[in-house]
């Protein structure tokens, strides 16, 4: 299979049709090889446009599809000087597209399979402005804050607080929050002491486990 077709294909036929138009984020699309953080046994798959399962069967893991990954990053709007938070970036896909467009990336992955992975695909990848730590995704990495960025690669019912005041003056927060069938792509914005909240488009995503309990989050 002709990969970098494939990748090719995934751009014109799903990120750029779906209003993906970012021309650093589609170029950083286009050249981050999605084969390389799946398995083996998944890698004809890489391109399609679904979510792929990843890591030990029936952990509920996956990385998101490309359209809505992309869209993710597209309303972060990810700056070369922005420091960025990646909760649950699985085998490290997202992480390494994020560090094409930021300065630097912490990526917090709770799944200890999936957090060796990751910093092994990264390094193997010659990814040198990100990195991988092991720890709750819901806990962040407060020893790494203030985040310009932070973005969460699943649906979760609610933002915790614990993300919220790592986030920086002027800070992005982007999820794709609420219930299945009824959850959409949102972005939280720090500006003084306030915040915004605005649902962007709807979108489907498997649960981002370590969430699911949370009972102090951020609310309107």
């Amino acid at each position: 299979m002709e990969f970098s077709i494939a990748r090719q294909n995934m751009v014109e036929s799903q990120i750029r049709p779906n209003g993906i138009t970012d021309l650093a984020l589609v170029s950083a699309l286009g050249r981050v090889e999605r084969e390389n953080f799946v398995d083996v046994s998944q890698r004809s798959f890489a391109y399609l446009g679904e979510d792929l399962p990843i890591g030990t069967s029936g952990n509920g893991r996956f990385l998101l599809e490309p359209m809505v990954l992309g869209r993710l990053l597209q309303v972060a709007e990810i700056k070369p000087t922005d420091l960025v938070l990646d909760i649950g970036p699985g085998t490290g896909y997202s992480s390494a597209v994020i560090a094409q467009l930021a300065e630097s990336v912490v990526g917090v992955e709770q799944d200890k399979e999936l957090c060796e992975i990751s910093g092994q695909n990264l390094l193997d990848m010659d990814v040198t402005n990100a990195v991988i730590v092991c720890g709750e995704h819901a806990n962040g990495a407060p020893q790494e804050a203030p985040f310009d960025v932070i973005v969460i690669n699943g649906r979760i019912p609610e933002v915790p607080d614990s993300l919220i005041s790592q986030l920086s003056e002027g800070g992005r927060l982007v999820a794709v929050i609420g219930e299945k069938n009824k959850s959409k792509v949102t972005v939280i914005k720090k500006i003084g002491q306030k915040l915004s909240k605005h649902a962007i488009f709807d979108a489907a995503a498997p649960v981002l486990t370590g969430f699911a309990e949370v009972s102090n989050g951020f609310r309107f």
